[in-house]
C-alpha cells in the first residue's frame, strides 16, 4: 500500500507546523520595521490610552511623514484584538479591540486593514464555518520617531502572543 508513506509525511509535515514562527499560541512573536510601524499605525487611532498628538505623531509616521515634531517614543497597547472576515457571507469583516476594560468594535475597511496587517505580521489564522478569523494579545509596539527620522530601518518593533 503507497498511500500510508505519504500519508505518515503530511501528517509528519502537519505537525511539524505548529513549532514555526508564529504558528503556536504559546511562542510570543516580535516583529519590526515597516510591519510593526503598519501594525502601531492601525492599532494606534482606536486607543484609549494614547494622547492626541501621540495618536497624531504615529499617523503622521505611518503616512510616511518622519519629519513630525514628537520626539518621545510612543508605545501603543492592546490587550487583545480578534478580527473576522467571511468566506460565505463576503461583506463580513470585523474587529473587537481590547484596551483593559474597554472594547472597540470596527467594521469595513477599517477591520479588513488590520485583519491584513494581523497577516503580515505572522498572525496564524483560523476558519470556522464561513469564516476566518485572526486574533492576538498582549501587543505592545514601541515607536520611536527619532530612530524612524535616520531612515535606516529601526525605529518601530512589535511584540504579541498570537492567538486567544
Amino acid at each position: 500500500m503507497r498511500s500510508g508513506p505519504a500519508i505518515l509525511a503530511c501528517a509528519l509535515a502537519f505537525a511539524g507546523a505548529s513549532h514555526l514562527p508564529g504558528a503556536s499560541a504559546a511562542t510570543p512573536a516580535k516583529v519590526s520595521g515597516a510591519t510593526a510601524l503598519a501594525l502601531a499605525g492601525v492599532i494606534a487611532p482606536l486607543s484609549p490610552d494614547l494622547t492626541s498628538a501621540e495618536r497624531k505623531a504615529v499617523a503622521m509616521l505611518f503616512a510616511a511623514n518622519a519629519d513630525i515634531p514628537y520626539k518621545k517614543a510612543i508605545v501603543v497597547t492592546a490587550d487583545r484584538i480578534v478580527c473576522r472576515t467571511g468566506n460565505v457571507d463576503i461583506t463580513i469583516r470585523n474587529c473587537e479591540v481590547t484596551f483593559g476594560k474597554k472594547v472597540k468594535t470596527v467594521n469595513g475597511s477599517t477591520a479588513n486593514e488590520i485583519f491584513a496587517t494581523e497577516a503580515l505580521a505572522g498572525v496564524p489564522p483560523d476558519g470556522a464555518a464561513g469564516s476566518n478569523f485572526e486574533s492576538l494579545s498582549k501587543l505592545s509596539c514601541t515607536i520611536d520617531p527619532n530612530a524612524i527620522r535616520r531612515k535606516d530601518g529601526s525605529g518601530a518593533d512589535c511584540t504579541f502572543q498570537p492567538g486567544n
